[in-house]
């Protein structure tokens, strides 16, 4: 359920937080105290459109944070399957509000509104008067008769879709193996010269890897070899000169020097000990470079190899693996092509087998879904009377779509009559939008125990709509919070009086500006705001005595 909303520098609202509780919350308040903006924050939150004009007047930036205290197995597996994961059962979805954009967050990591908006479809169900148009939508009325008695829909759904999908995969597959003559001929022969190609190269699993670890292994041994024998050239072997050359004419021309005086004598010392730590360096330098294991007969070989597989590759996969994969696909497709007659006989029977199964698995949707949407219908008219609707008939009529589809060949249209001796017609050309709000409340209570989504929240569900009426719309919310959270705005006090928790959202003046508040009411707070729900600002005890009645009354249908 939502358990926090936490609100800063948005229209109205200075800087405000609100704790929800179970059952059904409601909001009151006078108009244009900023409940429609309190709601409409969490709407924010979630994903809807924002400008920059919607922050507090001289702000540079805003806040909305939903926190979200999740129970439900269902929903947290869903949450995973998406790679969100609450701590400790806690999810806190954030929108930042900038100048010209802003930044997303669940649980502190930064996200995109795609992943924000498919998070928050699994958390809440806004209806608002924009919302209940859905109705209005036939392409809506299948989903909403499908999840009446899902447990049976969903199955037969699977296996439709299952079927549908396999059906579409040999047409598919019918419609690229349809050749003429010269076609198959042309495929064959292609065909043929590639599997010969690739099973000429006699190609390994993993052989595309190995072959690379040798040659950068030969690549490597090469170049310190070539490096190793140049060092020797330079200090033993050139014949234009080296090293151990030009020491031994330094040592002759030294010799002189070494009995002229200690001095020269030293220096002579020097140079032949130097002379001989270069043979001796010499020595050791001609060992190492025996020790390297470079063959240029199997570099060439490594590499010539090389070539071929990754000649290979640039046509048909990006490693071995890919091309021998390719290279089956293609002698299945030769097997084909060469008794092309009895494969597309086969393929043609495959797809008439699967349309058969794809048929028998729509027409077992089709039925249940026809038993379904008279006891749907009938429990929405039961609903629907409960909401005054006296003489209101409704009808879900399913016809046959033009085409199949993952969803089976329905298409289904809810139909209405709301005045004795009116024949049904289509819900669109009927409802008004007070009444689309109500005959919505009537499928949500339906659906309550069906849908997964924890928190409900109800925007204008009291719109045209007083007395009796509200009083039932009231009982029906009470009826929905029992086993999910409802958060609902209202004007009227029936509805308020129904509330488990309530709250009132007013205006307040300071240093020249006007800022929205709200507060959690106790027993008897709630009882002086239904009073002026009731009556306005002159309230007297008898209408206080009345709010009282009607709290009590609504307390003992729950």
């Amino acid at each position: 359920m939502l358990q926090n909303l936490y609100v800063k520098n948005l229209a109205l609202i200075d800087e405000t937080e609100v704790e929800f509780g179970e059952g059904l919350n409601i909001l009151t308040g006078e108009t244009g105290a900023g409940k429609s903006i309190l709601l409409g924050s969490v709407t924010l939150a979630l994903g809807g459109k924002y400008n920059a004009q919607m922050l507090r007047n001289g702000a540079k930036s805003g806040l909305v944070e939903l926190t979200f205290h999740i129970k439900e197995e269902k929903i947290l597996k869903k949450l995973e399957a998406l790679d969100i994961y609450p701590e400790d059962g806690y999810l806190t979805l954030s929108r930042r509000l900038l100048e010209g954009r802003s930044v997303s967050k669940i649980n502190g990591e930064t996200v995109n509104m795609s992943v924000l908006k498919d998070v928050a479809s699994l958390l809440i169900d806004i209806h608002g008067q924009h919302d209940n148009q859905t109705l209005l939508h036939r392409k809506n009325h299948l989903t909403l008769l499908d999840l009446y008695g899902k447990e049976q829909t969903d199955p037969l759904k699977e296996k439709m879709a299952s079927c549908y999908q396999e059906w579409k995969a040999v047409c598919k597959k019918v419609e690229q193996s349809s050749l003429d003559e010269e076609s198959r001929r042309r495929e064959l022969s292609l065909a043929e010269f590639e599997v010969n190609e690739i099973e000429e190269a006699a190609l390994k699993e993993g052989e595309d890897e190995l072959l690379e670890e040798q040659y950068r292994k030969m690549t490597d041994s090469r170049k310190l070899t070539e490096g190793v024998a140049e060092a020797y050239q330079y200090t033993a072997e050139d014949e234009r000169g080296n090293a151990s050359d030009y020491l031994s004419r330094a040592i002759r021309s030294l010799q002189e020097a070494a009995s002229f005086d200690e001095k020269g004598s030293q220096l002579y010392d020097q140079i032949v000990e130097i002379d001989s730590l270069l043979n001796d360096f010499n020595r050791d330098l001609a060992e190492y470079a025996k020790s390297f294991e470079y063959s240029e007969e199997e570099f060439s070989e490594v590499e010539s190899r090389l070539n071929e597989v990754n000649h290979l590759k640039a046509k048909y996969g990006n490693t071995v693996s890919d091309i021998l994969a390719y290279c089956e696909e293609k002698r299945q497709r030769l097997s084909e092509l060469e008794d092309y007659d009895s494969f597309m006989q086969e393929l043609l029977e495959k797809q008439k087998k699967a349309e058969k199964q794809m048929e028998k698995a729509a027409m077992e949707l089709h039925e249940v879904r026809e038993q379904n949407a008279v006891k749907f219908a009938e429990e929405i008219v039961h609903q629907m009377s409960e909401l005054n609707f006296m003489d209101a008939r409704f009808e879900i009529r399913l016809t046959e779509a033009k085409s199949y589809s993952a969803q089976g060949k329905d298409d289904a249209e809810f139909y209405l009559s709301v005045n004795p001796g009116e024949p049904v017609r289509p819900l669109g050309d009927v409802a008004s939008g007070g009444e689309l709000s109500r005959i919505m409340l009537a499928i949500k209570t339906v659906l309550a125990d069906e849908e997964d989504t924890p928190t409900l929240i109800f925007d204008e569900i009291d719109s045209g709509i007083s007395g009796i009426t509200a009083g039932r719309v009231g009982e029906r919310l009470q009826l929905i919070g029992k086993s999910r959270q409802v958060i609902c705005i209202t004007h009227l006090s029936q509805i308020a009086a129904a509330a488990d928790i309530h709250f009132c959202i007013h205006k307040e003046a300071e240093d020249n500006s006007v800022r929205t508040q709200i507060e959690r009411l106790d027993q008897e707070d709630s009882v002086a705001e239904l009073a002026r729900l009731l009556w306005g600002a002159n309230v007297t005890d008898g209408i206080i005595d009345s709010a009282r009645e009607m709290k009590e009354l609504a307390k003992r249908e729950k």
